[in-house]
Parts: C-alpha cells; sequence; structure tokens
C-alpha cells in the first residue's frame, strides 16, 4: 500500500524533472506503487532459503560491506542501504525472496524504480531482475544498467522493457528466455570495478501500469537475409505473447524499405505496407513482407537494404532487419584462384575502417548489440572461459555462432568472422563434450600419437559447433610448479614439449594447412610466446598473483634452448596462430630489461615472424595491451608495431577500432603494417573455407561426448597415471580384494577435471557427465567401499585407496601463494593418515602439479600422480586394476619441499623426491640384468642412434631405465637422480647412446 515519504528532502520540481514525461502523463491512471525494499529493517541481511539481503563477489576482496544507516536525507523513511566497496573482479549484492514461500508477480506493472545516491564517477552499474524458476538463485537473469552520471540523490526508474535476457552468465541454463514478471525471485545490483567507492540507496518500488507491449512483442525470424542479386527476399513477422495467449488489444506493424547501400528502384523494388494482427490473435502467428531484388550485370560488394519496421501494441525487434544482396563477380569470391590472389584482390577494395575491424576480436557478451558486427567490422569473436550460449548443447553453439556469422553477411565484402574458444583439454567450455586430461598429464604418457589423437577429438568436437578456431596448445616449459598455470604444460623439458606437438597436426591436420577447411579440424594456436613458464617467484605485479604474468629473466641461450625451441617446431608444423604471453621477458645483456611480451617487436616481428619464418597470425592475449605502460593510443600502437596482428579487446572493441584508425592517420602506426597484418588473417580465413561456409557444419555433433572419443580420453587417462611407488607389487589391485577408498578427490568429477572446465576457474562437484576415479573402479568389478573422510570403520579390509589433491583453478588465481599450496589439506592428510595406518594403503595425488608428500611417503605403499585425467575415471581404474600397466612417466621433476623450487632437469644441483622421467611399470614382463645387461643394451642403442632409429632407440633406453628403478627402489639419491633425468632428456632428443651411459651411472650410484 502507499506509505508516506517521511524523510522525503529532494525539490519536488526536480522529481518531476526526473521523471519520464510519459509516466507523469499517466500517473493519475497508475495504481499506487508496491514497495520491494524500505531497508528500514524489514528485510534482514541473510541469504536462500530466507528472505534476505546477501553480498558476493569474485574474490575474498570483492563482496561489498553493507548497513542499513540512519541518513536524514533518506527519501523514504528514516534509512538507507549504503556500503562500501573495492572490486577487482566482480561484486555486488542481491536481495533473494523467501525460496519458500510463493514467487511474486509483477506482471500487472510498467517497471522497477529505486532512490541512488550518485558520486558522478561516470561507472554503469548493472542492475538486474530474476524470473521464473524454482527460487532467487536458479531463476532467469534479465539486466540492464544505468550511469552514476549525477551527484545527490536521483530515483532511477527502469520500464521491464528496457531489461534483456542475460547472456554472460546465467545460472541455470535458461527457463524460457520470456520475462513473464508473474514468478520473481528478487534482484540485484553489480558494482562498478577497478574503483574504490561507496553507495547508498532507497526505497525500491514497483511503479506504473502494464501495457501490452510488456507481453507482446513482434520478431523477425533473422536480423539479415542475404539473397542473391535477382532474388526475393522473404521476411516473416511474428508476434509472440508471454504464456502464449492471444492478444487482447490489435497490433500494427507498418513497414518500409529505405536507406541502406543498395539504390530504390535499380538494385530493389521498394516495399511498404502494413500488417495487422486483430485482437484475438494467437502468439506465434506470423505474416511475411517480400522484398525483391533486381539482377544487372556489374560485379558488385554487398548492398544492404533495411527494412524499417513501426510496431504499435507490442514491443518492436530490438534490430532493424536488413536485406543484403549478396557480393557477386569479384575476384576474391572465386575459390579456383590461389588464396594468395583473392587475399590481395579483397584487401586492394578493403577501406581502413575495414581493416581496423579486421584486426579486432570481440567477446560475445560484450557485444553492445549483434549489429555491430556489421557497423564494426569486426573480424572475430571468442567466448571466454564459462561463456557459453543457452542452452549449453552443440545445437546453440551452432545457432548462435551461425547468428553471428549472419550479422556479418550485411558488411560489404560479407568476410565472415573466425569465432575463438579456448579448447584446451577437449571442447571444455561445452556441457557433455569429452574433456581430456590437462597437457601435464598429456606429457606424462610420453605418447606422441596419442597426444596428436586427443588434439583430433577435440578438434572435431570443437568444430562441429561451429567454432574454427582454438586457442591451444600451450606450449610453456614450466620451471616452477607454483605457477596457477602449470598444469596447462606437457612438461619442464622443452624436448618433450617438441615430442608432444603432434597434437598441433591433431588439431589442425596436415601442415601445409591443406586440410584446415575439414569439417573435424580446427585452426591452432600456439601460445604463449614467449617464455610464460620461467617467470621467477614474487615477480608478478598483476594483483595477487605470485608468479603468472611476472618476469623471466634468461640469458639468450637459455632462451633459445628452453623457451624458443617448441616454437621453432610449431612453426615447421604449420601453426596457424600465436598468441604472446602477458609475462615480461628480461634477456641479460640486450639493455631492454623486463619488457612485456606484447610490447617486444624484436621477438614478435624480428624472431617469430623473421627468423622463424611465421606466416600466420598473431593474436593478443585477453586484455592483454591494457598491462602496456602509456594511455590507450600507446598500447594500441606498441602491440601492433610490435607484430600483434589481432587484438583481443573483449568488451572495447569500439575503443581498438578507432584508436587504430586515429593512429594509422597520425602516422604512428604505418599501413603497410595494417596491411601486413589483415592479410595473414585473411589467408587463415580463406585456408578455413569460411567464404565458401561460413555457418557450422553439424554434421559431426553426434559424435561430441562418443564412446569412441571417451575411450580416446580414457586411454589418455591411463597412460597418464605415473606409478611413483609400489612397495610389495600393491598395484595392480586384484578384484577379490576388499578395497577401502576414502580422499575428497575420489568421488569428485569436477576437482578430476579442474580449471578450464565448463567455466574458466572449473568447480567442484558434479559439474560434467563423466566418470569419476571411484566410479570407474566400481566399474571395474572392484569390491568397493566409499568413505569420503575415511570416517567409516576401516576394519576388514585389504587394501585402502586414499585420492587426494588440489580443488579447480586456473592462471594466476592458481599460484602458490595466492591462496594455494603444494601441501594437502588438513582433512586429505587426515584421510591418509588414517588409512594407512590401518592398511596396506594406494595415494593417488589429482592435480595439477606435484604435492608435497614425502612426510608421508614411508607409510604409504604405492604412490601414484593421477594428474587431472578429465571425464574419465574409467582410465584410473583401468591401470589400477590392471587392465592396462602403467606406463605413465614424471613431466616434471617431484620436489622434496618447496624450497627446493624452482627445480628441472639439467640443473647442477639436483636432490627432488622423485626425478623427471621417473615412473614404475606393471607390466607383465619387465627385463632383468645388471652392468652387463646395461652395457649390452648401451652397445646396440649407439647403433640405434647413429641409423636415426628413433623406435628402436627408445625402446632399448626404456629397458635400461627399467632396470634401473629395479635396483633403486626408493633409495633415490642425489647421484642416482640426476643422470636418470638427464637421460630422459637424452632419450628424448635422440641421444640414445649418451643415456644409456648416464642410466648405467645411475645404476652404479645405487
Amino acid at each position: 500500500m502507499p506509505r508516506p515519504r517521511t524523510a522525503l528532502l529532494v525539490p519536488g520540481a526536480l522529481l518531476a524533472a526526473l521523471l519520464p514525461l510519459s509516466a507523469a502523463a499517466h500517473a493519475a491512471d497508475d495504481p499506487p506503487p508496491v514497495p520491494v525494499d524500505r531497508f528500514e529493517g524489514e528485510v534482514p541481511f541473510a541469504s536462500q532459503p530466507a528472505d534476505g539481503i546477501f553480498t558476493w563477489g569474485g574474490g575474498t576482496d570483492d563482496p561489498p560491506t553493507l548497513s542499513l544507516a540512519d541518513r536524514a536525507d533518506a527519501p523514504e523513511g528514516a534509512k538507507v542501504l549504503t556500503g562500501s566497496y573495492d572490486i577487482s573482479g566482480y561484486g555486488g549484492f542481491t536481495h533473494d525472496f523467501a525460496a519458500d514461500q510463493p514467487a511474486h508477480d509483477w506482471s500487472t506493472h510498467q517497471g522497477i524504480r529505486f532512490w541512488w545516491e550518485g558520486h558522478d564517477n561516470g561507472k554503469k552499474i548493472a542492475f538486474e531482475i530474476k524470473d521464473g524458476g524454482a527460487n532467487g538463485e536458479a531463476s532467469e537473469l534479465w539486466t540492464t544498467s544505468f550511469t552514476d552520471d549525477f551527484s545527490g540523490w536521483k530515483q532511477i526508474q527502469i520500464p521491464f522493457g528496457d531489461f534483456t535476457y542475460r547472456t554472460d552468465y546465467q545460472p541455470v541454463g535458461g527457463i524460457d528466455h520470456v520475462l513473464g514478471l508473474t514468478q520473481m525471485w528478487g534482484y540485484a545490483v553489480t558494482l562498478p570495478a577497478g574503483l574504490k567507492g561507496e553507495f547508498a540507496m532507497d526505497d525500491v518500488e514497483l511503479y506504473g501500469k502494464a501495457d501490452q507491449a510488456l507481453h507482446a512483442s513482434v520478431a523477425t525470424d533473422a536480423s539479415v537475409y542475404p539473397v542473391a542479386e535477382g532474388g526475393t527476399a522473404k521476411v516473416k513477422v511474428a508476434l509472440a505473447t508471454t504464456g502464449g495467449k492471444p492478444v487482447d488489444d490489435p497490433v500494427t506493424v507498418t513497414y518500409a524499405t529505405g536507406g541502406g547501400t543498395a539504390t530504390a528502384g535499380q538494385d530493389y523494388t521498394p516495399v511498404s505496407g502494413t500488417l495487422t494482427f486483430p485482437a484475438g490473435t494467437p502468439s506465434g502467428t506470423a505474416r511475411t513482407i517480400e522484398v525483391p531484388t533486381r539482377k544487372d550485370r556489374a560485379a558488385e560488394s554487398a548492398e544492404t537494404i533495411p527494412l524499417k519496421l513501426t510496431v504499435d501494441g507490442a514491443k518492436a525487434p530490438t534490430e532493424t532487419p536488413q536485406v543484403v544482396i549478396d557480393a557477386h563477380g569479384l575476384p576474391y569470391l572465386n575459390a579456383k584462384l590461389p588464396v594468395k590472389k583473392r587475399v590481395a584482390d579483397l584487401l586492394s577494395r578493403m577501406s581502413l575502417a575495414e581493416k581496423a575491424g579486421q584486426m579486432t576480436q570481440a567477446e560475445r557478451a560484450g557485444l553492445t548489440t549483434p549489429g555491430d558486427i556489421a557497423s564494426y567490422d569486426l573480424g572475430s569473436l571468442l567466448s571466454g572461459g564459462g561463456s557459453t550460449p543457452t542452452p549449453n548443447t552443440a545445437e546453440g553453439w551452432a545457432r548462435m555462432i551461425d547468428g553471428f556469422q549472419l550479422q556479418a553477411q550485411a558488411t560489404r565484402f560479407q568476410i565472415p568472422l573466425i569465432y575463438g574458444v579456448d579448447a584446451v583439454h577437449g571442447h571444455n567450455n561445452l556441457y557433455g563434450a569429452t574433456v581430456m586430461p590437462h597437457n601435464i598429464g598429456i606429457g606424462a604418457t610420453r605418447d606422441p600419437q596419442l597426444a596428436e589423437r586427443t588434439g583430433a577429438v577435440t578438434a572435431a568436437e570443437v568444430r562441429a559447433t561451429g567454432v574454427p578456431w582454438d586457442f591451444a596448445p600451450c606450449l610453456c616449459v614450466s620451471r616452477d610448479e607454483r605457477w596457477g598455470r602449470s598444469y596447462e604444460s606437457f612438461g619442464e623439458d622443452p624436448a618433450l614439449v617438441e615430442s608432444m606437438e603432434t597434437m598441433i597436426q591433431g588439431l589442425q591436420g596436415r601442415s601445409d594447412g591443406s586440410d584446415l577447411s575439414r569439417d573435424d579440424k580446427v585452426l591452432a594456436t600456439a601460445k604463449h610466446f614467449v617464455g610464460d613458464g620461467g617467470t621467477a617467484y614474487g615477480s608478478s605485479t598483476t594483483g595477487t598473483y605470485t608468479i603468472d604474468q611476472g618476469v623471466t629473466t634468461v640469458t639468450r641461450q637459455q632462451l633459445e634452448d628452453i623457451h624458443l625451441a617448441p616454437y621453432r617446431s610449431a612453426v615447421r608444423r604449420g601453426i596457424g596462430t600465436v598468441m604472446p604471453s602477458y609475462s615480461s621477458l628480461d634477456i641479460t645483456g640486450d639493455g631492454k630489461g623486463a619488457v612485456k611480451m606484447h610490447a617486444r617487436g624484436d621477438m614478435i616481428n624480428g624472431e617469430l615472424k623473421g627468423k622463424l619464418g611465421f606466416d600466420g597470425f598473431v593474436i593478443s592475449d585477453w586484455n592483454a595491451i591494457d598491462q602496456l605502460p602509456g594511455d590507450y593510443a600507446n598500447h594500441v600502437r606498441t602491440a601492433v608495431n610490435a607484430g600483434v596482428d589481432m587484438m583481443m579487446v573483449p568488451y572495447t572493441y569500439k575503443d581498438f577500432s578507432s584508436t587504430l584508425i586515429d593512429e594509422v592517420k597520425a602516422g604512428r602506426v604505418t599501413e603497410a603494417r595494417i596491411d601486413d597484418a589483415v592479410s595473414r588473417i585473411l589467408t587463415q580465413k580463406f585456408e578455413l573455407g569460411l567464404f565458401e561456409h561460413p555457418y557450422a557444419d553439424t554434421s559431426g555433433a553426434a559424435a561430441i561426448g562418443s564412446p569412441a572419443h571417451r575411450a580416446v580420453a580414457r586411454q589418455a587417462a591411463a597412460e597418464s597415471q605415473v606409478l611413483l611407488k609400489n612397495s610389495g607389487g600393491l598395484l595392480p589391485l586384484k578384484k577379490s580384494e576388499k578395497v577401502y577408498v576414502a580422499g575428497s578427490n575420489a568421488d569428485d568429477i569436477g576437482n578430476q577435471t579442474g580449471g578450464w572446465t565448463l567455466t574458466w576457474q572449473g568447480a567442484s562437484g558434479d559439474t560434467v557427465p563423466g566418470t569419476t576415479i571411484l566410479q570407474g573402479m566400481r566399474e571395474a568389478g572392484g569390491d568397493v567401499t566409499y568413505s569420503k573422510d575415511a570416517s567409516a570403520p576401516t576394519s576388514g579390509y585389504d587394501v585402502g585407496v586414499v585420492v587426494v589433491g588440489e580443488t579447480p583453478y586456473a592462471e594466476g588465481v592458481g599460484d602458490v601463494g595466492n591462496g594455494h599450496s603444494l601441501s594437502l589439506s588438513a582433512a586429505d592428510q587426515a584421510a591418509v593418515d588414517k588409512v594407512c595406518g590401518a592398511m596396506k594403503c594406494v595415494v593417488l595425488t589429482v592435480s595439477g602439479r606435484p604435492q608435497l608428500i614425502g612426510d608421508r611417503l614411508g607409510e604409504i605403499d604405492s604412490l601414484v600422480a593421477s594428474w587431472l585425467p578429465g571425464t574419465e575415471g574409467e582410465g584410473v581404474a583401468d591401470v589400477l586394476y590392471g587392465a592396462r600397466p602403467f606406463t605413465g612417466q614424471l613431466p616434471v621433476t617431484w620436489p622434496k619441499s618447496e624450497s627446493q623450487l624452482p627445480i628441472n632437469v639439467g640443473d647442477a644441483s639436483y636432490d627432488p623426491q622423485f626425478p623427471y622421467g621417473w615412473g614404475l611399470t606393471t607390466r607383465t614382463t619387465v627385463p632383468h640384468g645388471g652392468a652387463g645387461t646395461l652395457a649390452s643394451l648401451a652397445a646396440r642403442a649407439a647403433t640405434a642412434e647413429r641409423r636415426g632409429d628413433r623406435t628402436t632407440g627408445q625402446d632399448l633406453v626404456d629397458q635400461a631405465r627399467l632396470l634401473v628403478q629395479q635396483k633403486v627402489g626408493q633409495r633415490m639419491t642425489a647421484a642416482v637422480a640426476k643422470p636418470f633425468a638427464d637421460a630422459d632428456h637424452l632419450l628424448l632428443t635422440g641421444h640414445y647412446g649418451q643415456a644409456l651411459a648416464k642410466l648405467a651411472q645411475a645404476y652404479r650410484a645405487a
């Protein structure tokens, strides 16, 4: 009911000025406002299922502080909601209505309004409402925003018609995509990031009388209608209503062609008229408008014919539909011409603005409107981690990307978009995709052919959703396991990383690019150029990161031997794109100091494009140019002049494009540099076949998550398991044994798949379809009892299996010292102690990097490094129960303590818990012998090396390695570890005789 405004100090004249004229005109007919929040204490600070207000944020420091404060100037009542904030990621507050009470009905009102105290900071504040679903945390989110461009109190009035369905995040994946307003669960406010400030809010209420346009809308079946010259475009105009009810009042749609680049009467026959949907017209009723085009004999670029719609009685379409007469007859459209000629022809026709657009990549959710794709001639879109369509299905992805590609058809030359995703271990953004082990596990397999197969599965699943570009693989050489991205690396040895680059062929196909247009291949990306895995601990200046995005300090020779080596191989393999690193590079003696990689023209232009001969294009990392010194214009010209060809500017695509144009006009970026960048981008688009087939080919969608694809992931999971200790031959387990399973990661597929799974950071719990390690053990036929915290009685069991390790993280969020460590959690330590104290035990560490477990190694009978095995827990069960032998080897050195870090193969001082390359086997046939056998193997290995016989050489070294491991057992010393690790590096570089000599040295020291 209405209530008096007891503390309203805003003058009446000002209040009238702040309200829209239409609202004032109809105020007499409006129902009284309905309160939502008065902030007088009637709604507590609480969370679901209670009715309450609560805060949230992306990090521990991001949630704002809130209080109900007495204010003499409160617009209503005596108190206001006030608070302070200092948000680096995202943060805000929510009022959820009680989940155990019926939802609220807002459908009889025009909108929602509230008082906000402005500070004139120019920042946008997002306001969203929650519609439908089960409760406030399982509802659809509809969003809009207002700008703090005023000082003092102002009433913000938002018609419900201004809210749009939120596309960057939905907690439930969508309900019906209709703002019904009959089941409302509350609202939320997202405060601006990057600004320390205070806010105050008061008197949230519903206002006005609902009009039919809130419940009825007119839409066209597309926003762009490409048609061949001389053809007729058919625009379907449909009526839709909330709940599917017939309209109460008539709806009219007046239409007329006009404007655009096509000439009326010459290129098309103009049309105009009125469509009428009488009262009582059912929802879904459609009418068709036909727009005939005319044919001539001239070759032409595309021409647009806007169809302007004026709607009365319903909400109009958000975009003006456009008929597009396709470009035709121009050489670049001729698929029979060589790509080089097609690129040259197209480039010669493009304006500076069109070229700048091709160099611009926006995030799908960052588009102000889909029409910006054509307005800014955008060359690319991406989905960041967790940026998915609704529903998050293969069909949903294809439909979304096809919609974006359709917008690109409204550009003058109809240059298709190239859409990119971070499919770093399978199509990990897609629900139901096959999720592979992370790269650290792939490195542990030592199986280049399997690495290629995992890449092929990933490519097939990615391309089947309409995505032609993958920001993978990471070719980082991880030199310090405190790095939160260390699991993205194949290992610490550049030779190992190079051997796993077969994944590039799995993704792209043949090195000459001739397979890129296939429906099961994607453009791959080598990242992050160069030295991202070598950053020094404590050198990062990004937020609370400790090592990620820090500084890599190396000599020129170290740079060549360790960090550049994988890129030489990648270029030879035909890698299509390269992404520079966020990190800085400091080459001792070059006089430059630490310089951000996006600014190092000597490395991008000079080394990568010049010396290595890379002919693809360079794509920046997410907002990476913002980390460069100087103003924004300096960011743009520095990165472009350094050799970055396309800029990933998720939400600032307009600023980047306009700034780049200004820099070229001012002469600070040359047109020749722009032409080089655009030529490289267009070349890959032509190679991918996007000009001929811009839309999704979903013929392979049925194979996504298929048994055949999961079989590859299962094999990869099995081969990635590294058996570090196996006292008494406890593994493999026997199905007759009674097994007690415990630990935080035994039955958690979210932990098992790690970061970059559905969302950027990943999440614990039942996040994706797949099989946990516990489920895999049960499916293998094991006699298994499970107690996560080992609280169940432990008597009567033959063996215990404790699965421990990390929870998901990504990038610098996972840096050690940034809320993470290499030690087991207290709960995991307790589970290991209890189970291993009661019976023979196997401990599996599910983690992205080694875990410090040396203090408990004596009580553990068998220890397995499981890494992050992905969705196929059966693969882990396969080796536990002997269906496959353990064959994995450590891709990184396993330290005794954190104080040893960084520790890597080749170090002068090297005394780890387990050396690089260590990995026991459960093969039934294990070689036997001693020094004499090693001498014989060495002679044969030297012969294999001279002949370049890789297969024989590797087999001989493997035999010797197993002999050494048998003798060493758990008596590891520095004298054994160093030559043992060196031998594995020598094997990977083809020096089989030298590898045998090192293994003989380790054998003698054991």
